[in-house]
């Protein structure tokens, strides 16, 4: 849910973040491509953070797209931890074995079956923490409510809701034409030469991915009392997408019985699209933060602390 249907004329892609390189995981056979950013000097990482893009974009969406110094992975990466932003299923790589992609729930367990093989080969700390955007705040859900999912970190998860805002309920009818303005909110909140650069970011949007937009409201309450992990959410000042007074948030994190620790915050001076804006460093720092919150719930310290 964060482009448009309409896919524009191929842009150069955004120019590479030192320490980032492109990698391959294998789901049992289906693959997924990504960028990885490991700890510098070779050290053993405090825990794996996993990035996960929204609808029809990609995994570079996290990776500082008009300026480096907002790269989830590489700041991930300066604080001990090793950061993997995937393509999910139906995206880069694996368009080849799925042209139509998957629904949201067997997103969910092939990017489990990816990880998994991950960690067969890499060391992983404490484990996987996932910071997703918009939909893949679905697939995430989706991910935690799986058996595989109940060692997860923690989630956090920005431009997810519930239920669909009244200007967002005809998606994806009005995408192509009149979803500009909830996938980005004003103007100023996004860097000169943001929106040319985000042309390289957009994919087309898997069949089978978009057939579910419709059912989420009825998908969520069907997972949320699943997920043990603990949960932050994230919601822009301008997001517009999502039903967000304080009855729809309170009604949302209440079915999330599970979880040990559900926050909710709202992110000043930002759009729908928080890691490409102005906002993204901010917002990725935040993540960051409740990551320690994670690690200190569950035992875990930074080296000489």
């Amino acid at each position: 849910m964060t482009a448009p249907v309409s896919i524009p004329a191929p842009a150069p892609a955004p120019s590479p973040v030192l320490g980032v390189r492109a990698v391959t995981l294998d789901a049992d056979g289906v693959p997924l491509s990504g960028l990885l950013a490991e700890p510098e000097s070779g050290a053993e990482p405090r825990s794996v953070i996993v990035a996960i893009h929204g609808r029809g974009m990609c995994a570079d969406y996290f990776n500082g797209l008009t300026d480096p110094a907002d790269s989830l992975l590489t700041l991930g990466a300066r604080l001990g931890h090793t950061v993997l932003a995937l393509d999910r299923p139906g995206y880069g790589a694996s368009t080849g074995p799925l042209p139509d992609g998957q629904p949201l729930g067997e997103q969910a367990t092939t990017l489990h079956r990816a990880l998994a093989g991950f960690a067969r080969r890499h060391p992983t700390g404490s484990g996987f923490f996932v910071v997703a955007h918009s939909d893949g705040g679905k697939v995430a859900l989706h991910m935690a409510a799986q058996d595989a999912g109940s060692g997860l970190i923690g989630l956090d998860i920005n431009g997810c809701g519930w239920r669909y805002a009244p200007e967002a309920r005809h998606f994806p009818d009005t995408l192509g034409g009149g979803a500009s303005r909830l996938n980005w909110g004003p103007l100023h909140l996004y860097s000169p030469g943001t929106f040319r650069a985000s042309r390289a970011l957009l994919r087309a949007v898997p069949a089978r991915e978009a057939a579910q937009t419709a059912t989420w409201p009825v998908q969520y309450p069907r997972l949320a009392g699943r997920i043990t992990s603990p949960v932050r959410l994230t919601f822009a000042e301008h997001e517009l997408w999502w039903e967000l007074d304080d009855e729809a948030l309170a009604a949302m994190t209440g079915l999330l019985t599970a979880a040990p620790l559900v926050a909710v915050e709202r992110l000043s001076d930002a759009g729908h699209n928080i890691s490409i804006g102005r906002a993204a460093r901010a917002y990725h720092l935040r993540a960051l933060a409740f990551l320690e919150e994670c690690l200190r719930r569950a035992g875990d310290a930074p080296a000489g602390s």
